[in-house]
């Protein structure tokens, strides 16, 4: 082989590396085709997915209006299967189907696809013949503890929602465990949710009439703030939401509102046992990420911890940093679940937090761990894993009718 037929074959290699290259990297565009016609002329249009943690405002996430009426979004390279839906701004003005129904998410491989054409018929907030509103499906044991709570170490107010036990008006001396949830809007009620409940107040109802959970619990669950749920809970600050505008970093203000504000106020106005054994926080996504935190931050009033789907990707580094100098108690009790093909960290991730809490001392006994193959980040899912994790966390209240006073 001469010199010129080596050069040319190495420059034929470097060509075909280059393309495999740019070919992984490549951007897939998202182009809206067409939109209603009574899209208002000064909204901006998004797109919320798995890979932006479903904020429906990011400003990363906006699509661009060309001059041919179409809108435009180059994503970034390299996400793979993705789920998505288009807003303007918010969940109130998600799209729709033209008879006035939500749709499932949009689904795309964005390891091949290179431009995905897509029509918005109709949004939320616009139903031409609106149908009869949702039907709300809380139990009578649910109402609203207050629509405006006041976070003062957010700054904001927000819907806080509280579940009673059913015999909790009927037996005056009896004293509760409590359960804190995030993302009420999806804890308690299909009209409410944005994608779907929980029905962790039917799953109550059920084990209390069967006789599993004589004496019952009380459920808190704290609305998201929407364009604030990624702020609030992750607490630093995350490179790898470095081009969103909502990072992180207040989720140990949001954690101290928990400990310190809302399960002060709820200890002084409900018959609650109120130490860490009967205490529990529970939440699926970030959800699950800041129930990990808090019970990291105050072990002494966290010691039934609901990990669903955890995204301890956004910062695991720093959880694990904050776990050294902040260890679990070794009293706590902790319920691991997700799906396998989730992500391709989430189980590897979720695995390194019970082996490490485990090194810290936590009784394997305390730990539960499960990836059912069929798991997904769905709200069916983790309502489907509920009360397993229920009657873990609080097995020892569900042996006895409970302490009374």
């Amino acid at each position: 082989m001469n010199k010129q037929t080596l050069l040319l074959k190495t420059a034929l290699v470097a060509s075909a590396w280059a393309l495999a290259l740019h070919a992984a990297r490549a951007q897939t565009v998202l182009t809206l085709t067409q939109v209603p016609a009574t899209t208002p002329v000064g909204d901006s249009l998004f797109v919320a997915g798995s890979f932006n943690n479903w904020n429906p405002h990011a400003p990363a996430y906006a699509l661009q209006r060309s001059v041919d009426g179409t809108y435009r979004l180059r994503l970034p390279p390299g996400l793979g299967p993705v789920e998505y839906k288009f807003t303007r701004g918010s969940w109130a003005t998600v799209e729709i189907d033209a008879h006035n129904q939500g749709i499932a998410n949009r689904k795309a491989d964005l390891s091949t696809a290179r431009e995905i054409k897509h029509q918005v018929l109709a949004w939320d907030d616009q139903r031409g013949t609106r149908p009869a509103p949702k039907a709300h499906t809380a139990s009578p044991q649910v109402r609203v503890l207050s629509e405006a709570f006041v976070m003062p170490q957010l700054g904001r107010r927000r819907r806080v929602w509280v579940y009673l036990p059913a015999d909790y008006a009927r037996k005056p001396k009896q004293r509760y465990p409590v359960l804190y949830m995030h993302d009420g809007q999806n804890v308690f009620d299909a009209a409410t949710s944005f994608s779907g409940e929980w029905g962790v107040d039917e799953t109550l109802d059920r084990l209390h009439i069967a006789g599993l959970d004589p004496t019952g619990t009380i459920v808190v669950a704290v609305d998201n703030g929407e364009q604030f749920r990624s702020d609030e809970y992750i607490p630093w600050r995350s490179a790898a939401l470095q081009d969103q505008l909502h990072q992180g970093g207040q989720g140990s203000e949001y954690v101290d509102f928990l400990a310190n504000t809302l399960k002060t106020y709820v200890d002084a106005h409900y018959r609650t046992l109120p130490d860490a054994a009967h205490t529990g926080i529970a939440g699926s996504s970030l959800g699950g990420l800041i129930s990990v935190y808090a019970a990291l931050k105050y072990p002494k009033v966290f010691g039934e911890i609901g990990v669903f789907s955890p995204a301890f990707w956004v910062c695991n580094d720093s959880l694990k940093a904050f776990a050294k100098r902040h260890p679990a108690a070794r009293t706590a009790r902790f319920y691991f679940v997700c799906g396998p093909k989730e992500s391709e960290t989430m189980l590897p991730l979720m695995a390194q937090w019970r082996d490490e809490l485990r090194a810290e001392g936590v009784p394997a006994a305390n730990l539960a761990f499960h990836a059912p193959a069929t798991g997904e980040h769905k709200e069916w899912f983790w309502q489907r894993e509920f009360p397993a994790a229920y009657q873990f966390l609080f097995r020892s209240t569900l042996k006895t009718k409970g302490p009374s006073r």
